[in-house]
């Protein structure tokens, strides 16, 4: 596996994604989940682990999205825990990530949440 940069700040991930997704590296966006990761994708399913993150990122780059970085929201940090997120573009709902700090000082995301949009009442 290449090595890749790693996000040594928690708002670190949300550009890291960016440029790799725009890359097309499924592995590199893989590489920024921690190896039990949960990610809420495709919407109302979970994608579990970073295997199976890749897999699905390969599926999704293969058809060349391009990603607009999206400046993150104030970062809510406990310890070696953190709350990252962003507001969508659209301005519609929003997109959450816990991360937490490895043992090199390094952050990877163990949950994601990038498409949440409140339901009408």
């Amino acid at each position: 596996m290449p090595e890749y940069e790693k996000a040594m700040r928690p708002e670190d991930l949300t550009r890291l994604f960016v440029e790799r997704s725009n890359a097309g590296d499924a592995a590199g966006v893989a590489a920024l989940y921690a190896e039990d990761a949960v990610l809420a994708y495709p919407p109302g399913e979970l994608t579990v682990g970073r295997d199976a993150i890749r897999e699905l990122w390969a599926g999704v780059l293969a058809h060349r999205p391009r990603f607009e970085r999206e400046e993150p929201l104030p970062t809510l940090v406990n310890g070696d825990v953190a709350l990252t997120s962003t507001p969508p573009r659209d301005g519609a709902g929003a997109r959450a990530q816990v991360v937490r700090r490895q043992a090199d000082g390094s952050w990877l995301r163990i949950l994601d949440q990038p498409e949440f949009v409140p339901v009408a009442r």
